[in-house]
C-alpha cells in the first residue's frame, strides 16, 4: 500500500509555508512602524494560494519592478509581496498602522496554528496506520 503525503495532507503544507512567509512580512512592517518612508507590505494569502493550486503548485515569485529597488533582506518564500494601501499615511510617508498590523499578525498566527494542528493530526493518523493501530 502506497501512502501519498500530498493526498494525505492536502493544501495545508503549502498554507503553512505561505503563512510563515506572511508572518515575516507582517513582523517586518511592525518593526518599521517608526521608520520614515517605510511602506507596509502584505501577502494576499487567498490569491497566492489559489494561484498555486491553479498552477499545480507552481511557484509564484516576488517581483522586482525597478532596477534600483533593493532585493528584500527577508525571505518571503515564493509569495508575491505587495504594498498595502494605507488607510491614513503619516506625514513622514510611513504607511504602517501598528494596530492593523498587529491584528493581521494575530489572525495569521491563529490560521497558521490551525493548519499546523491539522497537519499534525494527519501525520499522527498516518503513523497509527503504519504501526497497525
Amino acid at each position: 500500500m502506497k501512502i501519498s503525503l500530498d493526498n494525505a495532507l492536502g493544501i495545508h503544507p503549502q498554507a503553512l509555508e505561505l503563512r510563515s512567509a506572511r508572518t515575516q512580512v507582517l513582523a517586518r512592517n511592525i518593526a518599521h512602524a517608526d521608520t520614515p518612508g517605510f511602506k507596509a507590505r502584505d501577502i494576499d494569502f487567498q490569491d497566492v494560494l489559489k494561484q498555486r493550486m491553479d498552477a499545480g503548485s507552481a511557484q509564484v515569485r516576488t517581483r522586482r519592478t525597478h532596477q534600483d529597488h533593493l532585493t528584500p533582506s527577508y525571505q518571503a518564500g515564493d509569495a508575491q509581496v505587495s504594498y498595502r494601501v494605507p488607510t491614513m499615511p503619516s506625514l513622514d510617508g510611513n504607511t504602517v498602522d501598528v494596530q492593523t498590523e498587529q491584528a493581521k499578525f494575530a489572525q495569521n498566527n491563529l490560521q497558521f496554528l490551525a493548519s499546523l494542528r491539522f497537519v499534525n493530526g494527519r501525520l499522527n493518523g498516518l503513523m497509527n496506520v503504519i504501526r497497525g493501530e
